[in-house]
């Protein structure tokens, strides 16, 4: 559907569908006002009409970190419009100010794209910690201590927009499944790598939300008996050794004095530990070991549990260590895991353009618009 037109016919050969399904999904879409009729195909025999996109219908991504907040805007196939970034202070921390940068962020993208909010399908908000996705509430965000905040409602007050909030595990798997080099690999997990930890994860090529919607907070499994005190009120988690602040601090026990630390701005003290990396700094490289041999033990733990085919190292931290990360996590979690199962499994990091939490996040937005639509065609019928 991103190219200029497609005719009902190609659809189905592409798809395996009958003819007559994807005449009667083209036409609700149609109805929906998400695909256009944009002419006729010539052809020997009956002229086949051609649909496409709407190109003034919109999705908006929105990745909520716990030291900024990113808004994208895509097309409803999902193709990158624009972007803005905001910062999040540390002390930025209630639902208030956090739901503040994200108004202001979506209203900033549909301002310059001059796109009027009644053209947008949806929009995703994905918030770290533990998400009710049906309530839009964020039941507990440990980095923030929220504790059943009801955040789509706070922003429905401001934002006249449908709204899907979720968690950046779900979101960054969508994204993977959609739109990553899976090599038709199906079971897969994809490590957030940080200010929090987790791991999204998807068997048989679904996502896996769990019970709760609670599936992948695998930041908070014991790494370390009675180890560094963790924001969720436990000791020695995954995420105190292997997230943005965990790195930090073995910077900090290594060297006290060391200039790559910034103790205002995490994510300029991982630049300066990316820098001092790339040029051997031995401080660097020793806090660069140190991490890859928890982090190797922590996914190590995760593909003797669930014998995964890809391992997908993501997020701002994942992409600032990059290569020198992959390549001491792979001789770590060799070190750990059982020699069958990590015969199967690849780790890579992701090739991702852009931030896969605000895509995945679309994606999920545009799941939510087309749930809505079967949802009505069915009670009609």
């Amino acid at each position: 559907m991103a190219e200029p037109g497609v005719s009902r016919q190609a659809i189905a050969a592409r798809t395996g569908l009958s003819l007559a399904t994807v005449a009667t999904l083209v036409g609700e879409l149609l109805d929906a006002g998400v695909l256009v009729d944009v002419g006729f195909e010539d052809t020997t025999g009956r002229p086949r009409g051609l649909v496409s996109v709407d190109p003034a219908r919109v999705l908006v991504g929105v990745d909520v970190a716990e030291t900024y907040v990113r808004v994208d805007l895509f097309d409803v196939a999902l193709r990158f419009v624009g972007g803005v970034e905001e910062q999040v202070h540390p002390e930025e921390n209630r639902p208030e100010q956090v739901a503040s940068h994200i108004v202001s962020g979506v209203r900033a993208v549909l301002e310059h794209a001059r796109i009027p909010a009644g053209r947008v399908l949806g929009a995703g908000i994905s918030v770290p910690g533990q998400v009710d996705r049906q309530g839009g509430v964020s039941v507990f965000a440990p980095n923030w201590n929220w504790h059943d905040v009801p955040l789509r409602d706070l922003l429905a007050e401001r934002l006249d927009i449908p709204m899907h909030l979720d968690n950046p595990l779900r979101a960054e798997v969508v994204a993977e499944l959609w739109f990553g080099a899976r090599d038709r690999r199906e079971d897969i997990i994809v490590l957030n790598l940080g200010t929090g930890v987790g791991a999204g994860l998807a068997f048989r090529g679904a996502l896996h939300r769990g019970a709760t919607n609670s599936a992948g907070e695998w930041g908070h499994t014991t790494l370390v008996m009675d180890g560094r005190p963790c924001h969720c009120g436990g000791r020695g988690c995954v995420e105190t050794y292997v997230g943005a602040p965990g790195i930090i601090e073995h910077l900090r026990e290594l060297d006290p004095g060391s200039p790559m630390l910034d103790v205002k701005d995490q994510t300029e003290t991982m630049g300066a530990l990316a820098r001092g990396i790339d040029a051997g700094d031995p401080v660097a490289l020793k806090v660069l070991a140190e991490t890859a041999r928890y982090l190797g033990a922590a996914i190590a733990n995760l593909i003797n549990l669930l014998n995964p085919e890809t391992i997908i190292l993501s997020s701002w931290v994942a992409a600032r260590l990059g290569q020198p990360l992959l390549t001491e996590v792979q001789a770590a979690v060799a070190r750990h895991a059982l020699r069958r199962p990590l015969s199967a499994t690849r780790i890579v990091l992701s090739k991702l353009p852009g931030d896969p939490v605000s895509l995945g996040a679309a994606a999920l937005a545009l799941e939510g618009f087309l749930s809505g639509i079967t949802s009505a065609t069915a009670a009609r019928r």
